[in-house]
C-alpha cells in the first residue's frame, strides 16, 4: 500500500492522488531534479520552481492517458507555497486545494472552518478532520494517510 504523502526534499512534500504508478513515477523524477538543481545552482530549488518544472514534464505527455492530481507544498526564502498539478500540466497556486475521489468530502470540512489566520494547531486540527472525512467517507479511497 502507498503512503499519500511523499518527500521531494526536507522542505518540499508531494502528495497523491489518481494512478498510484503514475504519481510515483513523476513524483520521485521531480526529487531526482530538484538535487540536481541544488547540486548545480547551490541552493535548493523554490516551491513555484519545482511545481512548475513537475507541471512542464508532465505536458509533454498530455493525453497519453496518465492519471495524476497532486499538490506541491513546501518552504522556501519567500515562505510557504502551496501549488496543484495534474496530468495535463495544468499548474494552480493557492491556499487550499484537495484532489482525488473523497476531495468533496474535504472541501466540505474545509470551507466550513478554513480561514486565514487559522493558529497552527487550529490548522492541524482542521487538516485531521477533513482527511479523515475525506478517506472514511469515500469508497474508492485507497493508501494510507502517513
Amino acid at each position: 500500500m502507498f503512503k499519500k504523502v511523499i518527500e521531494i526534499n526536507p522542505y518540499l512534500l508531494g502528495t497523491m492522488s489518481g494512478s498510484a504508478a503514475d504519481c510515483v513515477y513523476w513524483e520521485r523524477l521531480l526529487a531526482k531534479e530538484c538535487r540536481i538543481y541544488k547540486l548545480r545552482n547551490k541552493e535548493r530549488i523554490s516551491v513555484s520552481a519545482a511545481s512548475k518544472l513537475l507541471a512542464n514534464m508532465v505536458a509533454g505527455y498530455r493525453g497519453m492517458g496518465l492519471s495524476m492530481g497532486t499538490m506541491i507544498c513546501g518552504w522556501d526564502k519567500k515562505g510557504p507555497g502551496l501549488y496543484y498539478v495534474d496530468d495535463s500540466g495544468l499548474r494552480l497556486s493557492g491556499n487550499m486545494f484537495s484532489t482525488g475521489s473523497g476531495q468533496a468530502y474535504a472541501y466540505g470540512v474545509m470551507d466550513s472552518g478554513y480561514r486565514y489566520d487559522l493558529s497552527v494547531p487550529e490548522a492541524y486540527a482542521l487538516a485531521q478532520r477533513a482527511i479523515f472525512h475525506s478517506t472514511h467517507r469515500d469508497a474508492y479511497s485507497g493508501g494510507t494517510v502517513n
